[in-house]
């Protein structure tokens, strides 16, 4: 299952090494270039604005970085030493199905599965890579807590980037045909695919840049450890990333999909009193092979630390099975470091369709 969920992303990389120009460029991606939306403000003193190779795409900025075909090769052959264990995993996240969560007045944060999130932030209600069905030839294992339908009223939809499980299609075809007014908000070029189905502008932005909103929820665009492809022929041609959402009294922070990072450091740096960092923490093993692009529990509780935030919500495991780790291991490990580093206090881990309130 695993195997055919990554033929649209991670093997589909690898495979474009065999031509030619293709191969060249990942053999040592370069940052030869940078670009932003010239549209928007940079919040980082001295930024440059995002990097791209010498193709003109773009490439991670601490860490440039590929995945090479015979890597991926060694993954999909080699025997998974937990295979036994994960094969008898039944757990499952606990899916709490109400909608109490769409009529909640306070601030708040509701996970959806995977890397979507429901969040209510100063009046305004913000979605975040909405994703309600299975995709790429991997069903959910957790249902939706609350029927798709039900999503109406939404003002923000947010895409962190490309990859079918977090940029779907249907999903967001759905959200603009029940929310006329819901603005969108992506990574640079992202608006290319994303307006072709919604009919409407995508606000682009790239790192460390301010969207243009209202003036009660300030949203910008910050860097990920990861890549973006539909396909073949669009490998790192949109750019990805994470969100920080800040109101008068409240500052959010969504990691996106990302391998660990200086990122994080820089991110608790630019924004001192993060309330909530909702940080990826699934979909790692192996490590020698996923840690460029998804952290393992120990490095996302790390990645929260270097945050300095005073909560943490992880997610990217539980609904989708797309790498060699057993089901229930990342609560486990996420508890067990938690109890180590002593902040068990601020691991949040929520079950789907629960509020958390920080308000």
């Amino acid at each position: 299952m695993k195997r055919k969920a990554f033929i649209n992303n991670i093997l589909a990389l690898s495979l474009s090494t065999l031509n030619g120009k293709e191969s060249r460029k990942m053999m040592m991606p370069i940052a030869t270039s940078y670009t932003s939306n010239p549209d928007l403000k940079t919040i980082l003193e001295g930024w440059k604005g995002t990097p791209l190779d010498q193709d003109g795409r773009f490439i991670n900025h601490q860490f440039p970085f590929v995945h090479r075909f015979g890597t991926v090769l060694k993954w999909m052959l080699e025997t998974n030493p937990q295979k036994a264990q994960k094969k008898a995993d039944t757990w499952q996240k606990l899916v709490l199905q109400n909608t109490d969560f769409l009529d909640y007045q306070a601030d708040c944060i509701v996970w959806l599965g995977h890397a979507s999130f429901y969040i209510q932030l100063a009046g305004k209600k913000i979605l975040i890579d909405p994703v309600f069905e299975g995709v790429t030839a991997t069903k959910r294992l957790t249902k939706l807590p609350v029927d798709k339908a039900s999503f109406k009223d939404i003002d923000y939809v947010l895409v962190s980037h490309s990859h079918y499980d977090h940029c779907d299609k249907d999903s967001l075809k759905l959200l603009a045909k029940l929310n006329p007014k819901a603005q969108f908000f992506a990574g640079l070029k992202l608006n290319t695919l994303i307006e072709k189905w919604i009919g409407r502008p995508v606000q682009t932005a790239g790192w460390y840049q301010e969207y243009k909103t209202d003036d009660n929820v300030q949203l910008f665009f910050v860097p990920s450890r990861h890549w973006s492809n539909r396909s073949l022929g669009d490998i790192n041609e949109t750019l990805w990333g994470g969100f920080v959402l800040k109101s008068d009294n409240k500052t959010l922070y969504f990691g996106g999909d990302s391998g660990y990072g200086n990122h994080f450091e820089q991110i608790g740096k630019l924004f001192p009193n993060l309330d909530v960092a909702m940080i990826g923490a699934g979909a790692y093993s192996p490590k020698w092979f996923m840690a460029p692009n998804h952290q393992d529990p120990a490095d996302a509780l790390i990645a929260f630390k270097d945050t300095k935030a005073k909560a943490l919500i992880p997610f990217h495991y539980g609904t989708f099975d797309v790498s060699d780790e057993p089901i229930s291991e990342a609560e486990k490990l996420l508890n067990q470091g938690a109890v180590s580093m002593k902040i068990s206090e601020k691991l949040k881990l929520l079950n789907l369709g629960q509020i958390y309130n920080f308000s």
